[in-house]
Order: C-alpha cells, then structure tokens, then sequence
C-alpha cells in the first residue's frame, strides 16, 4: 500500500511522491523563543518526529528542518521587561527548547536555522517582490500586495472578502489593501535592526519561513507542517510570497496537526502563535479560542515533573495528527497505566529469556525487516496481520492513533503466549519457543521504536536507594510466603493490600512473587 497523506490546500488524501525521488524535504514552524517551552510547542516536533521515522522506515531520505525565530515583537518586549538583551533571552529560551526536545526523544531535526542568520536571504525574496510589483515599499515598511496574487487564499479556502470579515488588521491605513501583510518592518530606536534598501528594520514574521525553508530544502518543498493555527494567515502568507517570487509550486503537502485543547473544552493549551497583528485570524482558530491561562500552559520541565515525558508523547501520539489533542492530567495518568503494561511485558521477557527487550536488534528499514517464524502458526499469523495492520495505519496519513491501537493487541498475543506455554516457569526447558518470543518482541520494538517509545529503558532510583529498597522488599516478600505456606491468608493479603495503598504491586507468579511500583 503507498503512503497517502492528507493535504490541507486539496482537503484530500493524495499519494505521497516526492520532487525527488526517495528523497524528502520536510519543514516544520518552530518557535518564537520569548519563553519557556510548553506542551503546546512540543505537539508538532514529536509528530513530525514521528512521520520522518516512518518515512525512513519506508526507505526516503529525509531533510527535517525546524526553524527558530529568535527576533520579533514578543522577544522585544520580554527583553525589555526583564532588563535583558533579546539576544541572551532568546538563547535562554532555545536552550530550554532544545533541552525539552531531547527529553521528548526529538532527535531527528537535521537542521535548527535561526532567523536572524538569514537576512540576506530574506531581503533577496522582498527585493524580487517589490521589482516585480508584488510588494511595495511605505515609509520604511514593506508590504505584499495580496490583490496581485490571483491565488491569494488558497490554501484557508477563502477570498479576501471572506478573510475580512471580523477579522483584526494591522493598524496602518495607508496600506493599499487592509489584507497586505509585512514583508519588512522599520524599526524603531534601540530595537534590532538590519540595514535594507527601505532603511534599517526587521523582517516580518512569515518571510523569514520562506527564507530559511527554501535555503536548506529548495524552492518546492515536499512537506510543509505546522499547527492548524498557522494555516492562516502564516501559512497562507508563506504560500503567496514563495510562489509570487519563484514562479514554482511551494509546498507539495501541506500537514497540519490538530490543536491541543483543554480536557474536553475547546481551545489551544498554551495560546496561539501570538502573531494576529499584521494579519487576519483563520475561522478554525477563532472558534478554538486559546487557554493561555491553563494547566497546559505550564513549562514542559513542570509538566515532566508530574508525569515521565515517555508517557507525554505516547499521549500525544494516541490521537491521529489532525485531530484535536484533550489534554488533562487525568488522561496523562491513563496514559501512563496502559504503558504499564508494556512494561511489565518487558520485565516477564527478561526473565523469561535473559534478555532485555532495550537490547533487541530492531529493523531500520521496512524492506530489511527479518520475516516472523512459521511456528506456531496461530500465533505468528496472528502476529503478521497485526503488523499489516499496523503498517496500513500508518501509511494511511500517518495514523497513529490506530497504529498504537495495533500495539495493544500485539501485547496482548504475547502476553497470551507466554502464559499459554507457561514460559514464565518452563522457559528454560523450551527454547524454541523462547526463541519465538524473541522474534514476536523484536517485532515489538521495531513497531514501537517507529514511535519514539520504550527506545531506552526507564531511569530507576539511585544505585544505593534501589539497593536497600530491594533488600526490604525481599523480605517482605519472604514473610508473605511464609504466611502463605502457613495458609494464613488473612495477613498474607493485608501485606499486599497495604503495599497497594503505596503503590507497589505484588504479582505471584510460579516463580516466586515479584513486586513492582505502580505508575
């Protein structure tokens, strides 16, 4: 089956070919780093994330650029409000991003551009606009002019009329259209600056994306992502000023992900992308409205403090991309409950084989995947259309909700097979089907690692903390079986019903009883 994916300028499945054959070039909005990262910056990198390690899989070549934009308005004003320079603040605020990135398993952005590297980039695209007549010049400003575009809309599916309906325009009557939106801005004293053939000032928000996307990845790229908030006008702008200056199609795909709301009330956990000023706001992004003062607004290093950031983006990925998130404490523990499971899972094939499931040699490339053994033939059949499965979901646009969906059943085969041949006390004797343990939890990482999940063990508590803890619950431990053998059920049960009440579960398993904490 070929990947299909979903483009936001067709409002259509198409299939996915690329410019360059087995080649991808993959863009994505990245931040404004005026404060710390929140939930809602991580949603896009762990998405987009994921569709690069599924379209590796599938054998492209991918170049997975995220842009920085690190002058603009907003870093100006928080500068001056913490009596610092915008260029400290916005290294403060990249490196928390980036650190939060690298909790999050992000680890396959190939190029991180800053805005400001690239003024003459983007003082070249203005210039070809304003000779052209495509944009012009006013008072130190510049300005595209929206009505020279025929296709202006395109992408929101909208004519002007339509865009100007309620919507907030940048106050500056004297432009020719209310809809033309800034290409450079003059700036004002002690404000950063750049000299530029219209007098010193600084680029507008959008042409600094269009800049930097067709710099590193050519003048059509093949994917362009980003938030649903950013279809207009961001994106929409981005569109009209690429191919007014190329003359060549700008995006191939268009993939917006859904936004984050909170719980089940609609709205965008964290507030939107803060940009309305120069241009008008999308109907979908009004309708959702913003929650800036919500939970989910909080940094991500708090959010990480209440829940592992393993459970965040399995969160984030149970839902397909383009539907909204409902993001809630409440779901996060759940959550975390059903990756409990797979965890336990782990734990019964190391003992069962010796073996960490971390460990496995899981397959780069689909067409290298090793085959599934033939026996037991129940089992393994079971196991490959549940891969089929897998894989159909994700080509189909990406879905991984569906995808996760799969992975609950494959751990429910397994878990089955294991019990059924009670591998847990007679592995040993059996290693055949130990050996088929092995191939169906190999399949398990391969599928999961596409993710970005259970790719490196959990961290545990400190070597001599883990020691004692240990040591005490061996005894425990010792003491409930002694009251077992004695038959005294009565405190046998209190010690597991009290280790309950602490979050520590006792499993009697024919091997002996274990114990572990619970999520």
């Amino acid at each position: 089956m070929p990947i299909r994916v979903y483009n936001t300028l067709s409002r259509q499945k198409e299939e996915f070919q690329t410019v360059v054959p087995g080649h991808v070039g993959m863009y994505l909005c990245g931040p404004t780093v005026y404060k710390p990262a929140h939930i809602g910056h991580m949603v896009g990198p762990v998405i987009f994330d994921t569709i690069k390690r599924y379209l590796t899989y599938s054998g492209f070549q991918v170049k997975f650029v995220i842009n920085i934009t690190d002058v603009d308005d907003k870093l100006i004003v928080r500068a001056q409000e913490r009596g610092t320079t915008v260029e400290k603040l916005a290294a403060e605020m990249t490196q928390d991003y980036f650190d939060n990135l690298k909790i999050m398993s992000v680890d396959s952005v190939d190029l991180f551009p800053y805005a400001t590297a690239h003024i003459p980039e983007m003082l070249a695209i203005i210039g070809k606009l304003v000779d052209a007549g495509q944009a012009y010049p006013l008072d130190g400003d510049v300005y595209f002019d929206v009505t020279k575009d025929a296709d202006y809309g395109a992408l929101s599916h909208r004519n002007i009329s339509e865009m100007l309906a309620g919507a907030r325009i940048e106050a500056n009557d004297r432009k020719r259209h209310p809809a033309d939106f800034a290409l450079w801005k003059r700036s004002k004293p002690g404000e950063p600056a750049w000299d530029s053939p219209w007098g010193a000032g600084r680029p507008g928000w959008h042409i600094e994306c269009s800049a930097m996307s067709m710099k590193y990845l050519g003048e059509t790229l093949d994917i362009h992502g980003g938030g649903l908030d950013l279809m207009f006008p961001h994106h929409e702008n981005e569109l009209a000023q690429s191919e007014s200056c190329t003359g060549k199609k700008f995006t191939r795909y268009w993939l917006h992900n859904g936004l984050m709301q909170g719980g089940k009330a609609a709205g965008k956990v964290g507030g939107g992308h803060d940009r309305h000023g120069d241009a008008l706001l999308d109907k979908e992004s009004q309708e959702a409205g913003k929650l800036a003062g919500s939970k989910g607004a909080a940094s991500v290093k708090e959010l990480f403090a209440r829940h592992r950031p393993e459970t965040v983006r399995f969160f984030l990925l149970a839902t397909h991309y383009r539907s909204p998130i409902e993001f809630s404490d409440e779901g996060l523990i759940e959550a975390a409950k059903s990756l409990e499971g797979f965890y336990r899972l782990f734990e019964s094939y190391q003992r069962v084989s010796g073996h960490s499931f971390y460990q496995l040699p899981a397959a780069a490339r689909r067409a290298t995947a090793p085959p599934l053994p033939d026996e037991p033939p129940g089992f393994f059949g079971e196991l490959r259309l549940l891969r089929d499965r897998y894989l159909d979901a994700m080509d189909d646009d990406f879905n991984t909700g569906a995808a996760i969906g799969t992975l609950f059943e494959i751990r429910r085969a397994i878990n089955n097979f294991i019990q059924e041949h009670n591998l847990e006390a007679a592995g040993a004797a059996q290693p055949r089907l130990v050996a088929g343990l092995t191939a169906a939890m190999t399949l398990l990482r391969e599928l999961t690692g596409l993710l970005g999940v259970f790719v490196n063990p959990l961290p545990g508590p400190a070597a001599g903390d883990d020691q004692f803890t240990g040591e005490l619950m061996n005894l425990v431990l010792e003491l409930r079986a002694e009251l077992r053998a004695a038959k005294n059920w009565p405190l046998s049960d209190k010690i597991r019903d009290r280790l309950a009440r602490l979050k520590v579960v006792v499993e009697d398993r024919p091997s002996g009883a274990a114990w572990r904490r619970d999520a």
